[in-house]
């Protein structure tokens, strides 16, 4: 009799545990979440991107590598701000993925690391995909740094994983278009006038349009320029992602906008700064707490209508003020599933290095780099190496078919800009000496990112 028993009480709690796993699969384990940031502030001496090999002598703003690891149960994923002007595939991201592989087991398909784009940082990259006229030897790197900061930033997810609690997360959007331009606007005859800055005479012209495509353009009028200027479209979003614990405190943020980091550079050349992203960061930290961190949005061809010290601290307050209010009302969930892809991919590069002789494209000489996409519940981090003119994530937008879109720039390699067709018949900057990739690589980088957004779907 008590073996009959028993074997009815083993039979019963099988059939429990079995139910709970059918009916309450992999989704049951809770979702969480930890956040850091560790300080990554170069020494002073060492030159920065923008101060033409002059040692660096002040620091406005200090540097961090902020980092957000999620776990729902099977899976981990990290992603990581640093405020860099580039993350090299080679040099800074694997490197660092390695570390964390190593140390708590996080696939390198599941980090994404990605740079803030501050042109304030420091110099400790070899440009290897870049044009052969702006690479950097490795001799005149800091390698003792630069091997402190692939440790730091490492670093950071191995303390945001230490940290790892309950929590549910939200995304939302926002918009904020006064406060940056299109700098390629186009001549009559459809070639580009690269427009830089503006004096303010012309910042006084301003004004904000949606055309009929539904693209938002910022436009102004030149007073030198017979006939008007057709300024390009810009990409006004701003989007947030809120992750807070059970109790509704937030743990931490990440905002997501697409303007190029260039207030402080180049008028303060030799001075370490985070640039406006700091105050982003910042403003939302200090008002709604938790570590906040900043992902470069489509900031290929879109610069700030002002420059300056103080323009940084605006544009910085107006992008976390604008943050602020959107992460207020975010619907939240723990009921979350984590995915990662990561697929390496190829662009053809010209062969010509000269940007005055015609350029060719050469068949079999490929730059070869990665795209990478989180999915967090309905949530998709498209990360995408290199600087993208806002026309190509555009288009990935409209294509795409996901409302809770983040599509991140200069995400785990750099190389150069990445331009729509038409730029290269428009000429300018980012077409021309801005990028070693051939005509159709703006292409490419739209095909490649809606098909890893499908895989993943």
């Amino acid at each position: 009799m008590r073996r009959y028993i028993t074997l009815r009480l083993t039979l019963l709690v099988s059939f429990v545990l079995l139910s709970s796993h059918i009916f309450c699969p992999a989704g049951q384990a809770s979702l969480r979440a930890g956040c850091s940031k560790v300080n990554i502030t170069p020494p002073l001496g060492i030159p920065l991107i923008g101060s033409y090999g002059k040692p660096s002598d002040d620091i406005i703003d200090e540097l961090y590598a902020k980092a957000l690891v999620l776990n729902d149960g099977r899976s981990t994923i990290a992603i990581i701000s640093a405020d860099l002007l580039y993350v090299p595939l080679e040099e800074i991201t694997n490197p660092v993925r390695k570390i964390i592989k190593e140390k708590i087991g996080i696939p390198g398909r599941n980090v994404l690391i990605c740079a803030t784009h501050t042109h304030s940082g420091p110099e400790v990259f070899t440009r290897s995909k870049l044009r052969p006229e702006k690479e950097v030897p490795a001799s005149e790197i800091d390698q003792f740094y630069l091997q402190t900061l692939i440790r730091k930033t490492a670093g950071s997810v191995l303390i945001a994983y230490k940290n790892l609690r309950e929590v549910k997360i939200g995304a939302a959007k926002g918009q904020i278009p006064e406060i940056l331009y299109n700098r390629r606007p186009r001549l009559a005859d459809g070639s580009v006038k690269m427009a830089f800055t503006l004096g303010p005479e012309v910042t006084a012209t301003k004004k904000i349009e949606t055309d009929a495509e539904g693209n938002v353009k910022v436009t102004f009028t030149l007073p030198d320029e017979e006939g008007e200027l057709d300024f390009g479209p810009i990409d006004p979003e701003v989007c947030v992602l809120r992750v807070e614990d059970m109790d509704g405190g937030i743990v931490g943020s990440l905002v997501n906008f697409g303007c190029h980091p260039v207030c402080i550079y180049p008028y303060l050349s030799t001075t370490i700064s985070a640039d406006y992203p700091a105050y982003i960061t910042k403003v939302v930290e200090q008002m709604e707490g938790g570590i906040c961190l900043f992902a470069l949005g489509l900031a290929g061809n879109t610069v700030p209508i002002q420059r300056g010290v103080k323009p940084r601290e605006q544009i910085g307050k107006a992008v976390g003020g604008e943050a602020l209010r959107r992460l207020q009302f975010v619907p939240t969930a723990g009921d979350v599933t984590l995915k990662a892809l990561k697929k390496e991919i190829r662009f053809p590069i010209e062969t010509n290095s000269s940007s005055d002789k015609p350029r060719e494209v050469d068949e079999t000489n490929y730059i070869t780099t990665e795209i990478q996409v989180l999915r967090l519940g309905d949530i998709y981090i498209l990360g995408l190496p290199g600087e993208i003119l806002v026309e190509v994530g555009l288009e990935i937008k409209r294509k795409a078919g996901v409302e809770k879109l983040f599509v991140i720039s200069l995400s785990n390699d750099t190389i150069g800009y990445v331009c729509h067709s038409q730029a290269y018949k428009e000429g300018g900057y980012e077409p021309v000496s801005g990028t070693n990739l051939a005509k159709g690589a703006g292409e490419i980088m739209v095909k490649e990112a809606l098909y890893i957004l499908n895989q993943i779907k």
